[in-house]
């Protein structure tokens, strides 16, 4: 997608913002005009910074965490048809799970800091990322592995040179499709024991200061997260897999 037509998307946004805030004309919907000037000035206050490097770390942390150990299983899956069967049913029932539901429950067992936080966020990228890996391993052409292995390439080389750069696409989809879902989950678990992270800094602006132009702004922080990560993701895949790029 161009960047033209991404800034015009932005544009109509903050016009409809515009338009609604003064139509509506009421303090719980300050008009773009009033939380602009509050986000710049509490993120260059570090009112707001420290809590956005927080939410970006745990994102960070458990995107790097869901690919090291998902993909690794997605290929190895896709690799041994005896491994994909025995661990497909278990796959199958834990997938659809909305991991939001766990939030609880993992708080319950690793109590508050950051830890809990990428643990969840970890769960929600790594079915995402296991089942589309091993699903483009699975579907390989049989032709193409074993016109690799009569070069001598064994299977440390097969998953080396074959398996991990075709399932790369795989897993910056399965990124791609996670990090908003990510995102929000994210704000539920910092807005629950922690006074660290934009959760926390919108909910308490929100429901304990009352104060709205800045609670928009954490919003507005929130929503750049979750699009610097996804924008970040699109420039890898055009980094990474140029193969695939259509003109």
């Amino acid at each position: 997608m161009k960047k033209r037509e991404v800034a015009l998307a932005a544009l109509g946004i903050f016009v409809f913002w515009q338009i609604s805030a003064t139509i509506i004309d009421k303090s719980i919907l300050p008009t773009p005009m009033v939380v602009v000037p509050v986000f710049f000035e509490e993120l260059f206050s570090g009112k707001m910074l420290g809590h956005a490097l927080s939410s970006l770390w745990r994102a960070l942390a458990g995107m790097l965490l869901a690919i090291l150990l998902a993909a690794p299983a997605g290929l190895v899956l896709g690799q041994s048809k005896s491994l994909n069967r025995f661990f497909s049913p278990v796959i199958y029932l834990l997938y659809p799970i909305p991991k939001v539901v766990l939030v609880p429950i993992v708080l319950l067992f690793f109590g508050v800091g950051d830890f809990p936080k990428i643990v969840i966020i970890f769960m929600i990228l790594f079915f995402q990322i296991l089942v589309l890996v091993r699903d483009q391993a699975v579907a390989l052409p049989t032709e193409l592995i074993e016109s690799v292995r009569s070069l001598g390439a064994g299977r440390r080389a097969l998953f080396r040179f074959v398996y991990l750069p075709a399932s790369l696409p795989a897993i910056l989809t399965a990124l791609r499709q996670s990090v908003g879902t990510a995102v929000a989950v994210l704000y539920i678990t910092e807005t629950f024991a922690t006074r660290q992270g934009l959760g926390y800094y919108i909910f308490l602006n929100a429901s304990t200061l009352l104060n709205y132009p800045a609670m928009y702004a954490g919003v507005l922080a929130m929503s750049l997260l979750g699009l610097g990560l996804y924008f970040s993701v699109d420039w890898l895949e055009r980094r990474l897999c140029k193969w695939q790029l259509i003109d």
